[in-house]
């Protein structure tokens, strides 16, 4: 196991340095990257890097891992969810980046440089951020390699696996929209909430990604066989249309029919509350926790059924 590190020119805010180590074993096999921390505050992903780091044995690896167990050291040491604190920005809205760019644009273009790059599989580790309740879910994104994406998701094991389209991508410029778009076959994996380090989701995302890694034939082992999930074709993120106090009225991994009532937001004093009502029929995989929404604030993810 050897440990590596790329520095990130910040311009204004000095130099970064990102660790990673590479597990390489002792027979050919594939390049695989696994990242986590792209968000500083899911500290459950975030753990189950650490956990790979620290439980890899090289004599059952074949080919190399790379692990990066906290991409975005920033928003990680200043307890800051969703964005860099540089610049406001969400890093995994800002692949494939710049290097020019602003801070968070300029991760992204390291990353896509020194890991991404080079890589025969990939995975990036998420849980539901400090406002953010959340069931387990795996996402991949379509593309040519989008087969072998999928079966990466399925022999993840969580409940719910969403496939999300090239074309008017939900979520743009994130890491496996990246890989997706650069023949990597890759997904994000999520598991936790709230920014809770919980030792059960852990758990989950370790069984989750040590399988993933045997099905690709990364580690050596037996692949364990999961019920089948639901698969979503898609999904719909809601968000309000005012400023407010926000609470939900269903519960993640709760399957809501069209027109079921979601939430509502509300004003701070007096005023009608908004109800806020399923578009389509689909599950809430993560729903906002904090009642504190503004305008145009994002309140729940809706995967399609």
């Amino acid at each position: 196991m050897a440990e590596r590190s790329f520095t990130v020119d910040l311009a204004d805010h000095g130099e970064l340095t990102i660790p990673y180590v590479e597990i390489t074993g002792a027979v050919p096999g594939p390049i695989v990257t696994v990242i986590a921390g792209i968000h500083g505050t899911e500290y459950s992903s975030i753990a189950t890097a650490r956990r790979l780091i620290a439980e890899a044995d090289p004599a059952q690896v074949r080919g190399t891992i790379r692990v990066a167990p906290v991409i975005n050291l920033p928003a990680f040491y200043a307890r800051t969810p969703f964005v860099v604190p540089h610049d406001g920005k969400n890093l995994n809205r800002s692949f494939p980046g710049d290097p020019a760019g602003t801070a968070a644009e300029r991760i992204a273009a390291a990353v896509v440089t020194h890991l991404l790059s080079g890589s025969d599989f990939f995975f990036d580790l998420h849980c539901g951020d400090l406002p953010e309740a959340l069931e387990p879910f795996a996402m991949y994104d379509d593309s040519p390699v989008a087969d072998i994406a999928r079966e990466m998701a399925l022999a993840y094991g969580f409940r719910h696996v969403v496939r999300q389209a090239r074309s008017g991508r939900t979520v743009g410029g994130s890491t496996s929209a990246q890989a997706a778009d650069m023949g990597i076959p890759g997904i994000t994996a999520e598991s936790g909430e709230c920014g809770i380090l919980d030792p059960q989701a852990v758990d989950l995302h370790f069984r989750g990604l040590v399988n993933a890694l045997r099905h690709i034939g990364s580690v050596t082992g037996d692949v364990e066989q999961f019920d089948a999930p639901v698969e979503h074709d898609s999904w719909l993120w809601l968000t309000t249309p005012a400023p407010g106090w926000w609470e939900a009225a269903v519960d993640t991994g709760e399957t809501v029919a069209e027109g079921d009532l979601l939430g509502r937001v509300s004003p701070l004093i007096g005023g009608e509350a908004h109800e806020i009502r399923a578009p389509k029929a689909g599950v809430p995989l993560f729903v906002t926790s904090s009642p504190a929404v503004k305008a145009d604030g994002l309140l729940l993810g809706l995967a399609l059924v």
